[in-house]
């Protein structure tokens, strides 16, 4: 009767312990998870004093976006007036633009999924979306370059509406 009962007894203990080990991987997989969309949000922002971020960001601005927005972000030439085809010149992301009167989510929504996505009833963006060209980590690299060439007032101002924003 003893043996029985022993025999019960690390059966239960096994599973007892099965059942805990199961317990404490399915917790951690959870646990695991959970953090890793909120590691992804927290490192991906337009941070113009991570130098990293910058140097990236600058070599995509070269391949991608100098063309039109120019190699040192000027723009095209009468950027504000429209062009007889509709839409506007591609503007500048310099100081003398209007990059920066916008807060860092509209700024990624617009190169990603390009200016119509985002803009007025009746207006004609021309930018084109940038989905399947540059992944979220390149475009947040972009718009830290960008940032990181405005002078601090500026970066001050834009940070602040990027805070209001969320």
């Amino acid at each position: 009767m003893k043996k029985r009962r022993v025999k019960a007894s690390r059966r239960s203990r096994r599973r007892y312990g099965m059942m805990l080990f199961l317990s404490l991987v399915v917790v951690g997989m959870i646990v695991t998870l959970m953090q890793r969309p909120f590691s992804q949000t927290t490192t991906l922002t337009a941070d113009p004093d991570n130098a990293g971020h910058v140097a990236i960001g600058q070599a995509v601005y070269a391949r991608s976006c100098a063309n039109c927005h120019g190699p040192n972000l000027e723009g095209q030439p009468r950027w504000k007036q429209p062009l007889p085809t509709g839409g506007y010149p591609a503007p500048p992301h310099d100081a003398t633009g209007h990059t920066w009167h916008h807060p860092d989510a509209l700024l990624f929504k617009i190169t990603k999924y390009g200016g119509q996505a985002s803009a007025p009833r009746g207006f004609r963006s021309n930018m084109p979306p940038f989905q399947d060209v540059l992944t979220d980590e390149e475009i947040w690299a972009v718009l830290a370059y960008i940032k990181s060439r405005w002078p601090a007032a500026v970066r001050d101002k834009q940070q602040q509406m990027s805070m209001k924003a969320r």
